[in-house]
Parts: structure tokens; C-alpha cells; sequence
């Protein structure tokens, strides 16, 4: 099974257990309360399922196995010669539970390295489609055609024991996580640079080799790209690209299978599309009011215009947060300590100290302040990569990270069939009355 397997059987085996018992003990226990607004409303803050690897704190912000991203970027091993957290070492805590080594980061490395060839008709599949195509659809094609490699489709064909499901979801999970950035990169170079492509570099990890492959060789933009692959890796399990994998996952539907079906879910526009158009939005801004560098008095006056026509001001508030992101200040740090003074960098920070006062004064808005969307695509931008609708992609590579992760963990500890029931608005009326159960199957 080899060392790193072992490892984390033995995890999985004593947590696997824990719960048992908790259930044993505990499985009748009633732990909360639904509202009919949240029956109607998206399920919004209704606690459905578990996910060990990341914790969203209405205050503090993410939580990766404990860790805030400031402890993240202090404790976990960097590349030589670097600051930011390498995002290999971060997969490792949320698989394990436990801050890696210096050698644990790079055996992770190499395993990536070691597992990311992208077969031939995986390009194929990707230039079949025109041009046009946006950048996250060429990228969730290029997973489809992945999925002819899934060990554990393969093998579940075959017939195996259900205590082996989680084998062959790692070994999945560990090629996807390795073939992701020569697809993405693929993506990039067809659609934006002429059809030039850039093969790997061994010798780098895996957010360097990334960079690379992208066509960034600035030791500046591989930092960055360690950052945000870091950050943007997990948000807890009920997030869209989250909480879609797990489902689909739920039904044993591949690993790469799975994270096709959340990256179409990261797509929309209410999720992580919403860093493209926090970009769109600035330059919008500027065009209208004919300067690179507006000043905080035409920034309020146009985030009141933007509001007054029935907009939202994109990057601003979050379902669960209740301040500013730590994501964003991660990022604004990089920013402040590597571009001091790009105007675009500028412009979002003048932004950040005009918009969260005037959504405040609307008595409405339960977080008036930035998310983790609302820096991100300054600092590419100011790399050179000004192709925002391709942002979305680099968000989708990062967050194979969390949801493989947690995908793995699902099938370690045999979480079922994810089913919950549904009701009519009748049934619901009738309830109201006491005139209907409708709690339960």
C-alpha cells in the first residue's frame, strides 16, 4: 500500500471509529433548528454535513484544521529562497491533520511531479472546441476527457470491497491534484497566447511549475501563485464547488467525475465567477470616469451610481462572513509589500476604504466588507495576466486542493448517499396549519 497510504489508513481508522461511537451515543440527539426561510432560501446556515478539513468562522474567517491563514503563512514550508506557504504542504494538513516537514512538502512534490502526465487526447478533446469557448468550459472538458484514467471507475467495474473505495479515491484524487496545472496552463496558452505551449519543469513545485507553465517566470508571480493556491484551496464543506463534489461524490461517481461537477458549480457568477467580475467592475469604473487612479470621492460617487441601478458592488459581503476576509488581507499585504504602487493595486484599496461605509449606511447589508474576490485579480493583473475570464480557472486548480481532500475522508469513513427529503409549498401550507406532518421520509 506503500507509507503515505498507511498513514493515512490509520488516521481515517481511528476517526472512523470516533464517529461510530458518537453516533452510538449520540445519533438521536437533536443538534439544531430550520426555519422555514431557510427551506425556501438555500438551505442558508442549516448544519447538513461534515467536512474535517476546513471551518468557516463568521469573524475570524478559515480555518484550515485549526490554522488561520496568518499561522499558515508562518508555519507551513516554503519553497527555498521563498515566503508563502508552499500549497503542497497545506494539502498534506488537511489529508493528515498535522503541519508537514520540510520533507513531507517535498515528497509531495515529487509525488505530484511523478503523476502528471496528461494523456494525448486529453489536448485533443480540449481543441476540438472553438476558441470562443469560455476559458472554465475548455477546463472542465479537459477533466471529462481526464476521467478515462480514473483508477477508481476502473476498479469499482471490477468489483471491490467497499473498505477500498478510499484507496482508489486517493489515487485519483493524487493524479488530478497533479494533472490540473498542465490543463489549466493548456487552457491558458491556447485561448490567450497564440497556441504556444510551455512543458513542465520538474525541478519546480507545484504552484512554480504552474507559473511556468502559464508563461510567468517572475520568482514575484510564483510567490503569488503559491499565495493564492493556498488560500482559495478550501472554505468549509457547504460552499458550492464544496458541497457539489461531495454530492456527486456521495453517489461514487469518480473523483474526476466529481470535481467536473463542482467546477461547474465554481462557474457561476455567484460564486467563483465573482472574481472576473470584480476586475470587469474596476475597469468599468475607470473607462467611465476617464482615469487609471479615481479618487475616493469618484469611487463613492460611482458605488452609489452602481447601487442606485439595482447592482451589486462585486467582491463585497459573504454569506457567512461578518468581516473583512483574511484572504483579501493576505492578499493586500502582498500587494503593499510587492507593488506599492500599481494604480490598479491602489484603486482596490481606495475602494476598500470607500465601499464598506456607504453599504453600511444602507441598514441592510449584513457584511459590507471585502472577499477573498476582491484583490485577487489586481495582483494578476499587474503580473500581465489581464485575461480575468480565466481567473476563475486558477480559483478551480486551487480548490482541487480542499474538495479532494475531503473527498478522500468521505470514503474513508463511508459517508453514504447524500438525500435530503423535499416538500411541496401545499404540504409546507398544510404543515403550517397542523394539518401535515412532513418532517422525515
Amino acid at each position: 500500500m506503500g507509507a503515505y497510504k498507511e498513514k493515512f489508513k490509520a488516521k481515517a481508522d481511528a476517526a472512523g471509529a470516533e464517529i461510530k461511537e458518537l453516533l452510538k451515543e449520540n445519533g438521536q440527539k437533536v443538534i439544531g433548528e430550520v426555519v422555514l426561510s431557510q427551506v425556501y432560501q438555500g438551505m442558508r446556515g442549516i448544519t447538513g454535513l461534515v467536512s474535517e478539513t476546513s471551518l468557516l468562522d463568521s469573524h475570524e474567517g478559515i480555518r484550515f484544521r485549526g490554522f488561520t491563514i496568518p499561522e499558515l503563512q508562518s508555519k507551513l514550508p516554503k519553497s527555498k529562497n521563498g515566503n508563502e506557504p508552499l500549497p503542497e504542504g497545506l494539502f498534506h494538513l488537511m489529508l493528515f491533520d498535522d503541519l508537514p516537514t520540510e520533507e513531507d512538502v517535498n515528497e509531495m512534490t515529487a509525488k505530484w511531479q511523478r503523476r502528471s502526465h496528461v494523456p494525448t487526447h486529453v489536448f485533443n478533446t480540449i481543441d476540438a472546441l472553438p476558441l470562443s469557448t469560455h476559458p472554465m468550459t475548455m477546463f472542465v472538458v479537459g477533466v471529462m476527457a481526464l476521467q478515462t484514467e480514473s483508477n477508481f471507475a476502473k476498479e469499482y467495474a471490477k468489483g471491490m470491497n467497499k473498505k477500498d473505495y478510499w484507496e482508489h479515491t486517493f489515487d485519483d484524487a493524487m493524479d488530478l491534484i497533479a494533472r490540473l496545472p498542465r490543463i489549466a496552463a493548456y487552457v491558458y496558452r491556447r485561448k490567450y497566447k497564440n497556441n504556444e505551449h510551455i512543458q513542465p519543469n520538474g525541478l519546480l513545485d507545484w504552484a512554480g511549475n504552474f507559473a511556468h507553465m502559464l508563461g510567468y517566470e517572475d520568482e514575484c508571480f510564483k510567490e503569488l501563485m503559491r499565495l493564492y493556491m493556498t488560500i482559495h484551496a478550501d472554505h468549509e464543506g457547504g460552499n458550492v464547488s464544496a458541497h457539489t463534489t461531495h454530492l456527486v461524490g456521495s453517489a461514487l461517481s469518480d473523483p474526476y467525475l466529481s470535481f467536473a461537477a463542482g467546477m461547474n458549480g465554481l462557474a457561476g457568477p455567484l460564486h467563483g465567477l465573482a472574481n472576473q467580475e470584480v476586475i470587469k467592475w474596476i475597469y468599468e469604473m475607470q473607462d467611465q470616469l476617464g482615469t487609471e487612479s479615481p479618487t475616493k470621492e469618484q469611487i463613492a460617487q460611482y458605488v452609489q451610481d452602481t447601487l442606485s441601478a439595482g447592482k451589486v458592488v462585486p467582491g463585497y459581503g459573504h454569506a457567512v462572513l461578518r468581516k473583512t476576509d483574511p484572504r483579501f488581507t493576505a492578499q493586500m499585504e502582498f500587494g503593499k509589500k510587492h507593488m506599492p504602487d500599481d494604480k490598479l493595486c491602489q484603486t482596490v484599496w481606495n475602494v476598500y476604504e470607500t465601499v464598506p461605509p456607504i453599504l453600511q449606511s444602507l441598514g441592510k447589508i449584513k457584511n459590507p466588507w471585502p472577499n477573498v474576490d476582491a484583490h485577487s485579480g489586481a495582483l494578476l493583473v499587474h503580473f500581465g495576466l489581464k485575461e480575468y475570464e480565466f481567473y476563475t480557472v486558477l480559483f478551480g486548480v486551487s480548490r482541487a486542493l480542499g474538495v479532494m481532500a475531503s473527498l478522500i475522508w468521505d470514503r474513508a469513513l463511508s459517508f453514504p448517499i447524500e438525500r435530503p427529503k423535499s416538500v411541496t409549498t401545499e404540504i409546507v401550507k398544510k404543515w403550517l396549519k397542523g394539518e401535515e406532518e412532513i418532517w422525515g421520509e
